[in-house]
């Protein structure tokens, strides 16, 4: 039973951050743009593609800087030649417009590389067992993409914080009229964050499309649950990102790997097989899984509208 809680633990927390890496460029381009890109999955999608093609050539590790770089001079493209136009009309166009570009990004890479999934596996110099737990080696590409999420976190976490790029960033989002005033070019700096928003959402599809499956429908295996993290953690708060990302991560997983149910949990609590809530209580932790992270959507929607750490009403 130690053993599997274990286990549980250490791949809810790389499934974690692996669901931060794809999130945080989402919070990142609505916490300063203010847009709720839809697209945001396929930006990952493309990230994975970009690195099976430009890996397949130059290798893995020129792969893992050079596809997050396309990815996000695709983003600056789509942002000043498009959202940058719709921008002005309101949230609503935005949504349609972001909405449109995820099917149209879907149907290029059925396009380009099929329905199929494409061969897209780890480099030979991260195929070995870095460590052995219970007699369980432990693979050193699964603790390579934890060192990638973290070192994603502190780094956006200095850029926004610590540096002034950040602050004009920040102040862009509240106060465009003054930072232009000051003479910084505020379309230019918008056109910047949705690049990295992007570049980040690429980041993690280079290291997500090894881990997972590198197919077409994975942008919209993934899409539904980074939105749930981002609501979760707090419409535009990074820290609160990676904190709902671990929870979600870490209770499903330990969903799928130790069997339990409400009504074993509290066995001393009797419900009746004819109530309406007896389909939840019986059900058991397998079934309840897939459905946990919008539960968790449910709840802190009706609980805590502005999620953990968010400042701004969901």
């Amino acid at each position: 039973m130690l053993e599997t809680i274990a286990f549980s633990l250490l791949n809810g927390l790389l499934y974690g951050m692996l669901l931060f890496m794809l999130s945080s460029g989402l919070t990142l381009i609505f916490g300063m743009m203010g847009v709720l890109n839809f697209a945001h999955a396929s930006f990952y999608m493309l990230g994975a593609y970009f690195a099976y093609t430009v890996g397949s050539v130059t290798g893995f590790w020129v792969a893992l800087f050079l596809a997050p770089i396309l990815v996000g001079m695709i983003g600056a493209a789509v942002e000043r030649f498009g959202l940058r136009h719709v921008h002005k009309h309101g949230h609503v166009p935005e949504l349609l417009f972001t909405f449109g570009l995820a099917y149209v990004i879907d149907e290029l890479v059925s396009l380009f590389w099929g329905t199929v999934p494409v061969p897209y596996r780890m480099p030979d110099s991260l195929d070995f067992t870095l460590f052995t737990m219970f007699g369980i080696d432990y693979p050193a590409f699964k603790v390579f993409i934890l060192a990638v999420s973290v070192v994603m976190f502190v780094v956006l976490y200095i850029l926004l914080k610590k540096t002034r790029a950040g602050l004009i960033i920040q102040a862009s989002l509240s106060r465009p009229d003054m930072v232009s005033a000051l003479g910084h070019n505020v379309p230019q700096v918008f056109m910047w964050v949705f690049a990295i928003g992007c570049a980040l959402a690429g980041l993690g599809g280079v290291v997500g499309g090894i881990h997972l499956v590198t197919e077409p429908g994975m942008a919209f295996l993934m899409g539904p649950i980074v939105f749930v993290v981002v609501v979760l953690g707090g419409l535009g708060s990074v820290p609160g990102a990676l904190i709902a990302s671990i929870v979600i991560g870490v209770l499903q997983t330990l969903a799928l790997s130790v069997d339990f149910s409400l009504a074993g949990l509290f066995s001393s609590v009797e419900v009746s097989r004819d109530s309406f809530f007896s389909t939840l209580w019986y059900m058991d932790s397998l079934r309840l899984a897939p459905v946990l992270p919008f539960l968790l959507l449910v709840l802190t929607l009706i609980f805590r509208p502005r999620g953990l750490m968010g400042k701004r009403e969901a």
